[in-house]
């Protein structure tokens, strides 16, 4: 069983999303926790648009979820939201898919205002699957992810540093799950 499933929701495949995907694989690797991915931009398109909850894919990617005790979310933010392709998979999961789970939502938006998101668009739809600890959240700033060339981003130093501080909320709750212990943050 993984203790951390991570849902990455960006259409794209050049994405500085990716940056923030590889520092928070980074993280869990420092915690001796291997997390699996879900790529949605890698489930088949047409079982996605048309909701089909019998597709394999859909059930392999949902079974992750379910087998997770820390489900970390991460979207780019699309029209004051997140992505469609995170909300079609999102509507894929049963309906308290998120039930019992601790969830960590990081987006990367263009402007500060895009930070509401996470607290207008994201948190209620989790809510909705039966998330009941949902962690603050992290925002970064497109700026704040320097493009290094051949599809590879870094984190400037302060959201580098705001990223952890919020990863190591849920650190707590790794370790006290690999000592036996089954309580959450």
């Amino acid at each position: 069983m993984s203790n951390v499933t991570i849902i990455s929701g960006s259409p794209s495949e050049e994405t500085r999303l990716n940056g923030v995907l590889h520092d928070v694989l980074n993280y869990f690797h420092g915690v001796q926790t291997t997390p699996e991915i879900i790529n949605v931009r890698h489930l088949p398109a047409e079982d996605l648009i048309l909701a089909k909850f019998d597709s394999e894919e859909i059930k392999k990617a949902n079974l992750k979820v379910e087998d997770s005790n820390i489900i970390v979310i991460l979207t780019p933010v699309y029209k004051a939201s997140f992505t469609g392709v995170l909300k079609t998979y999102l509507d894929l999961l049963p309906q308290s898919g998120l039930e019992g789970k601790t969830v960590l939502p990081i987006a990367v938006g263009g402007t500060f205002g895009h930070l509401l998101m996470i607290d207008y668009a994201l948190k209620p739809v989790l809510a909705a699957l039966g998330a009941t600890n949902i962690l603050k959240g992290v925002f970064i700033l497109d700026n704040q992810i320097n493009k290094l060339g051949n599809n590879r981003y870094e984190l400037n130093s302060e959201a580098k540093e705001r990223l952890e501080a919020s990863l190591e909320t849920i650190n707590h709750s790794l370790t006290t799950q690999k000592s036996g212990s089954r309580s959450i943050v």
